[in-house]
């Protein structure tokens, strides 16, 4: 049963915009933490950003900061991930994740397909 299901990802002139959704089981997830993580080829995984259950707390990588804005509308069940000024070295698949709480390790957190990113300069 598939549980997180990312959408909008595409391909982008650097420094355009995409806005990711990742729609959540509400009855599953609503109280736990998300985010975003992405994967280029030959890289590891990275961390994006991520929002707290509330919506009030959000953490970014320096990478992304300025640039990238999470949020999340509990009512439709959907965390975004607004990109603005796009490069190339943004071009990954960008993965959903749901994260239960506090001394969760990435690998036990619930993810995404997946939605791939391709940023052309």
């Amino acid at each position: 049963q598939v549980q997180l299901i990312e959408s909008g990802g595409g391909l982008v002139q650097a420094g355009g915009s995409l806005r990711l959704s990742c729609e959540y089981s509400r009855r599953t997830f609503r109280s736990y933490d998300m985010g975003w993580f992405r994967q280029a080829p030959g890289k590891e995984r990275e961390f994006v950003a991520s929002i707290e259950e509330s919506g009030e707390g959000t953490f970014y990588a320096d990478s992304v900061k300025g640039r990238f804005t999470i949020s999340r509308d509990n009512a439709k069940s959907t965390v975004y991930l607004q990109m603005n000024s796009l490069k190339a070295e943004d071009t990954a698949v960008y993965l959903c994740y749901a994260d239960p709480g506090p001394g969760t390790v990435p690998r036990a957190y619930t993810w995404g397909q997946g939605t791939q990113v391709t940023v052309s300069s």
